[in-house]
């Protein structure tokens, strides 16, 4: 696909957009609604007030298509803008002749964006240009000359997406960004293809995923797929970070004393667990046992009170208590039911030597079960040093522990496993971690005598559990003949007015496992 074409085809999406934007508003043209919406904003968002609810959501996803085009405009323009203002060219570069110090700045004169978005659009566009395909499928340079390499088949997924539409440059940059390219020189005994090959499909999981994620969630998942692609990168990066830590407090001009604390990977997770672990009440459920339930200043309903501070303001409490009290403080001092924890999850086939801790080796990363960050090698043989270990048997495909119906609440044990198998909320677009989710019976417990077997709990955070209960939402489980996997479906619950049954939706693991491991 050449430059031309691209911009070419990201101007008719615009139009076809805008087109669509005008009939569903009953403008009178598309210019016309483009100048009202700049110069008569109170008269476009009356008229988008009276729209019903599908025609709302309908322009918002017509805006979205046409902003995705401009989008992709205003990227190979900028990074054209940028090739023809090289320092090279001196004062004959475009940004010189023009008055302007750089091509960012021009950018910036013509467009409005912030400097960082204009430095942004333009990195976009350069990695959008520099993978130029010809008829043949080879990259050729910005003058027309013969094509010099092959375009990876993950690059051109990616930039195929951008370019039709599929993802915004956002959501671009973010899988970009997160996966970076394929480390073939740290694994050379590997067959050549295995990497890219293996980019591809990943690629292909997080264009399939990106509508459900928002942009941040999907830079971090996109991390976690190139984590368990590149074992070696892992250890790598966690030194890189751990380097970076760094503490810093300062005064500033009315004496507020401020600090900033940047987080090596291990800190990090520990300093989330705890401030999970003092959030919980109102961030997610509370599992205690039966004894704690009853000891003095366990979990009741009278002990969880009202609380009037602001997350922001909890959290730093929390901070100063474990600071105040030490490590080995009373966990109802500064947590209220419980210690916290990091809880790691590492395949078996990663451990070698694992019966003889003296010998036991690491040879793969490990994930935080909130999340799904990678875990260097290192630090995990650490943490099994001196911390206690829980097995989870699995089947081939993954499916462990059934308790039938002695049980009415998912064991401990359990609830791990399922953690283990779909990695949160199971809700589409949720990103809430297992330690602040319920577990759900896809048969429910008393109104169709459910099972609490792993097969058929899901994990689902306390607000789409009210939701998945009051709404009438169901989810069920598929399971197939042939492989024997299993496959989960969300179904809404009938239109209101029509009466009619939205078609399910297809549940996906967020788990890192759904990512294959080098």
């Amino acid at each position: 696909m050449s430059h031309f074409a691209t911009t070419t085809s990201a101007v008719v999406r615009v139009a076809d957009a805008v087109g669509r934007l005008a009939a569903t508003l009953d403008a009178a043209g598309s210019d016309d609604l483009v100048r009202g919406a700049i110069t008569d904003v109170d008269h476009e968002g009356a008229r988008i007030a009276g729209l019903s609810d599908d025609d709302l959501l309908r322009v918002l996803s017509d805006a979205s298509d046409a902003r995705k085009g401009l989008e992709l405009i205003v990227a190979s323009a900028s990074a054209e803008v940028s090739r023809r203002s090289v320092r090279e060219l001196g004062y004959a570069g475009l940004a010189q002749r023009k008055g302007v110090r750089t091509a960012t700045a021009l950018v910036q004169q013509v467009t409005g964006l912030a400097r960082g978005d204009a430095t942004r659009a333009a990195r976009a566009g350069e990695e959008l240009l520099s993978g130029r395909n010809d008829p043949r499928g080879t990259i050729g340079d910005a003058h027309g000359e013969p094509p010099s390499h092959e375009v990876p088949a993950w690059s051109s997924r990616l930039r195929r997406a951008w370019t039709t539409g599929r993802v915004s440059q956002a959501q671009f940059e973010a899988i970009r960004g997160g996966l970076g390219d394929p480390p073939l020189d740290r694994y050379p005994d590997l067959d050549p293809d295995f990497l890219p090959d293996a980019w591809d499909r990943a690629v292909g999981i997080l264009l399939d995923e990106a509508a459900t994620w928002t942009v941040e969630d999907l830079r971090a998942q996109a991390r976690i797929a190139r984590d368990r692609l590149d074992p070696v990168g892992v250890t790598l990066r966690f030194e890189e970070r751990f380097a970076a830590r760094s503490f810093r407090r300062w005064t500033d001009e009315a004496g507020q004393q401020h600090a900033r604390i940047v987080f090596d990977d291990d800190a990090a997770a520990w300093v989330d667990a705890m401030l999970r672990a003092a959030l919980r009440p109102r961030r997610g459920p509370r599992f205690v046992d039966a004894d704690e339930r009853g000891a003095p200043g366990g979990e009741s309903p009278g002990n969880v009170v009202a609380d009037e501070r602001s997350n922001e303001q909890l959290q730093y409490d929390t901070i100063l208590a474990v600071l105040r009290t030490g490590a080995n403080a009373d966990p109802s001092q500064a947590f209220g039911d419980r210690q916290p924890g990091v809880r790691i999850v590492v395949n078996a086939t990663a451990l070698v030597d694992a019966s003889d801790r003296g010998r036991m080796r690491v040879t793969g990363v490990g994930h935080y079960e909130d999340g799904g960050q990678a875990v260097a090698p290192g630090v995990v043989e650490k943490y099994l040093c001196d911390a206690s270990a829980v097995d989870v048997l699995v089947d081939g495909h993954g499916r462990p522990l059934d308790v039938g119906r002695e049980r009415r609440l998912f064991t401990r044990t359990q609830r791990i496993a399922i953690a283990v198998r779909d990695g949160g909320c199971v809700f589409p677009g949720c990103n809430r971690p297992p330690s602040e989710c319920e577990y759900h019976h896809n048969d429910h417990w008393w109104d169709h005598h459910g099972r609490t077997d792993v097969d058929d709990g899901v994990p689902v955070c306390r607000n789409c559990h009210l939701r998945l209960h009051n709404q009438g939402w169901r989810i069920t489980r598929e399971r197939d003949a042939l492989t024997g996997d299993d496959r989960y479906w969300l179904h809404p619950p009938p239109d209101p007015t029509t009466g009619e049954s939205p078609e399910p939706i297809l549940l996906r693991t967020r788990s890192p496992r759904r990512f294959e491991a080098a």
